[in-house]
């Protein structure tokens, strides 16, 4: 970024020398060239200025990123999960209480898994994140609408009761792990597992079930744990703890 101010610098250095030397030449108006030199230097000035700020904003950028990444990184796991606040959606107890089941034992991601968007209506996100906390498993995002944690918040507090915070997490690694590329998907997983670290990485999951569509955790859950399959009994437990809670 310096290096273009010092150019422009040179440029006017060039500028204010061909006045001086101009003075000894007839017909040329040395004030005229002065005066010039005096707003090339001013729009210079004016440029470096607005070049500045735009880094400036840019690391902020940067930087909000690179935090938000940092928190995601601890996001989700489906064992034991913490009780959500009482009061209205609040973002920093969605990161807090999902981070605090990765120092629980076992592996660091979920073994029931809803995986979400919110461009899904109301009433159905809000059912699968109702039905999906019960069962003691977690509601997937891969990341904040249009960058912006606000907005996910302002969205997620129509479909999201107290309570039901600490089940959901934002983490684009189980959508690549798992190969998601529509919503609603559940993923029954066979046993624990742990998210690779980093974000461009692949993660080598267990053997699972999965099911596409737009039908219920309830559905889901006992097809999974009818069909004997991979996973079965966690889809067992899962739809057991989910008929307890909502009986």
């Amino acid at each position: 970024m310096r290096l273009l101010p010092l150019g422009i610098l040179a440029l006017l250095g060039t500028a204010g020398m061909t006045a001086l030397l101009a003075q000894t030449v007839d017909g040329v108006d040395v004030q005229a060239v002065k005066k010039r030199s005096a707003d090339l230097a001013a729009e210079a000035q004016a440029f470096v200025d607005q070049v500045k700020d735009r880094g400036d904003r840019f690391r902020e950028d940067a930087a909000t990123t690179r935090d938000a990444g940092t928190e995601n990184m601890r996001r989700v796991a489906a064992q034991s999960l913490p009780k959500g606040p009482t009061g209205p959606v609040d973002f920093d107890e969605i990161v807090q209480g999902a981070a605090k089941n990765t120092n629980g034992k076992g592996g660091e991601a979920p073994q029931f898994i809803a995986f979400a968007s919110l461009s899904m209506p109301d009433e159905a996100l809000k059912q699968l994140v109702r039905d999906t906390a019960s069962a003691g498993g977690v509601v997937v995002f891969r990341g904040f609408p249009n960058n912006s944690a606000k907005e996910f918040v302002a969205r997620l507090s129509k479909v999201v009761d107290k309570g039901q915070l600490a089940s959901i997490g934002i983490d684009p690694r189980l959508f690549r792990a798992f190969q998601v590329q529509a919503v609603p998907t559940y993923v029954s997983v066979s046993s624990d597992f742990d998210l690779c670290a980093g974000f461009s990485c692949t993660t080598k999951v267990p053997p699972y079930d999965r099911m596409i569509g737009n039908v219920t955790v309830e559905y889901a859950l006992t097809t999974f744990s009818e069909g004997n399959g991979p996973g079965a009994r966690v889809a067992a437990v899962a739809l057991s703890n989910m008929k307890r809670t909502n009986p």
